[in-house]
């Protein structure tokens, strides 16, 4: 492992191990020595993040636990994201995001915007348990390109697919980018209700859309 990866690892452990001023500490020292902050925050504050929300999972951490880890991030991201390279203009393009009706768990859906934002995207945060509906106004309204729909539930999984099944009904459907996630969305899920991608990590997210709107652009050139 290298000095780098050691420090990304240390990163993560702080954020994991629920220390918000080492994380603030460590975003500042990565900052002085240059490491790229948009990687620093993938592997180091993100990566944190995510093996609390495995802790939860595991009924190791609780929601207060999630939570502290989550202010653990966001104070390390203060510090860093004012360094990150923004992407050019072409990947300016407009997120709705939101978690789906019935469902008021928001930390996968705030973490998978925050990757979004600081990978260049200008994101239009609906908050939680948002109607199928208003998704498809929202993303009509703002001139959205993606919509972005999160859940932690398996009983309101169905909204995603209500959403799709209202852009078809509104002859919208090829207008937009539908993109699905949260622990217990599949790939298999997103195919059998039609959703362009499904991303199973919040860091992954900037990957997918960044692909998707590539993918559009080919074929409609």
């Amino acid at each position: 492992m290298s000095t780098q990866q050691e420090f990304y690892e240390k990163l993560a452990t702080a954020v994991n191990d629920l220390d918000e001023e080492q994380t603030a500490a460590l975003a500042r020292e990565a900052v002085e020595k240059g490491y790229d902050a948009w990687e620093t925050i993938e592997q180091g504050l993100v990566a944190g993040v995510d093996r609390a929300g495995k802790l939860f999972d595991e009924e190791v951490y609780f929601i207060p636990e999630l939570l502290i880890a989550a202010d653990a991030m966001y104070a390390g991201l203060d510090i860093l994201k004012p360094h990150v390279k923004r992407s050019g203009e072409a990947h300016k393009a407009k997120v709705v995001i939101g978690v789906i009706q019935g469902d008021t768990h928001d930390i996968g859906k705030n973490l998978v915007r925050l990757m979004l934002d600081v990978g260049g995207f200008e994101v239009i945060d609906l908050g939680r348990d948002v109607p199928p509906q208003t998704f498809v106004d929202r993303a009509k309204e703002v001139g959205a390109e993606i919509i972005a729909i999160g859940t932690l539930m398996t009983t309101t999984m169905e909204g995603m697919a209500e959403v799709i099944r209202i852009l078809n009904q509104e002859g919208i459907r090829e207008e937009f980018i539908v993109i699905i996630g949260g622990a217990p969305i599949s790939q298999s899920y997103a195919d059998k209700i039609g959703a362009d991608g499904y991303g199973s990590k919040a860091s992954h997210a900037v990957y997918l859309a960044k692909q998707l709107l590539e993918k559009r652009k080919e074929v409609a050139a």
